[in-house]
């Protein structure tokens, strides 16, 4: 069997370096990208001495779009082809509108839209036609749901799944399977831990940890899943979520404004 390789962006902590421990454990060769700085040699380091895979890693800026070739150029001399690619990197917020500046929303789209698009662009330009290949985009609940705060953060994940669904289409019959992961909350940073405990009821119980998710996500991905929904609660919001009128999702939505806004 052929020894795989994939890529994972924003590898570095949260659930990408969970992704990236779950594709060790499963013998899969790693190319890892992040931010310079972040830890991420550190990491690559740890999964080296164990797990006894290859594992490549490169810092770099994914809103800086030279950094793209960069990814396929360090595998092209190593004279690999990549066979999954994890569209994970991304910058959420919890803000109102006016509270974050311009260049904080432009990278925000850069990064959440704009790097998956072109990375799956050039994977799927390099892929081996003979060879099953895998692409995980990592959406979330908050492109299917109105999230205040959420504004721009939610329409990039909407604009994810709009642009897996239709890719699925194009890609359907051909050796390339796409899933498209939609998360909840995640414990991914401390400061997220910390918010997330005070949480109560059904709110609590939709988040899970970055393992838990990485692990639902991959076995979901090899298996061929079109969308991946970690946890029965989270399942459950998406069904009553195409259940209920639009008259009742606006009268708890606006009920959730005034909670916050009470706050």
């Amino acid at each position: 069997m052929q020894q795989l390789t994939a890529i994972v962006t924003g590898a570095s902590e949260g659930l990408g370096k969970s992704f990236a421990i779950e594709l060790a454990r499963r013998n899969i060769d790693l190319m890892l990208v992040a931010l310079p700085g972040s830890g991420l040699q550190e990491l690559a380091s740890f999964i080296r001495k164990n797990f006894q895979i290859k594992v490549y890693h490169l810092e770099t800026d994914l809103t800086c779009t030279d950094s793209y070739h960069e990814i396929f150029d360090c595998l092209n001399g190593q004279q690999i082809k990549a066979h999954l690619l994890i569209n994970n990197a991304g910058l959420g917020n919890w803000s109102w509108f006016g509270d974050k500046s311009m260049a904080f929303y432009k990278t925000q789209i850069e990064l959440n839209v704009i790097t998956p698009v072109l990375l799956t662009r050039m994977f799927l330009a390099q892929a081996d036609s003979f060879v099953t290949s895998y692409i995980l985009n990592v959406g979330s609940l908050g492109g299917l749901f109105v999230v205040p705060k959420k504004q721009v953060y939610g329409a990039t994940k909407s604009f994810i799944r709009y642009f897996t669904k239709c890719l699925q289409l194009e890609l359907y019959g051909s050796n390339v399977k796409l899933s498209l992961l939609s998360p909840g909350g995640i414990n991914t940073k401390p400061e997220l831990l910390v918010m997330n405990n005070n949480l109560k009821g059904i709110s609590k119980a939709t988040i899970l940890e970055p393992e838990q998710v990485a692990r639902i996500a991959i076995d979901g991905l090899l298996k061929g899943k079109r969308e991946i929904i970690p946890g029965m609660v989270n399942r459950l919001l998406v069904l009553l979520n195409s259940l209920l009128p639009a008259y009742v999702k606006d009268s708890i939505i606006k009920r959730r404004l005034n909670t916050i806004l009470d706050s």
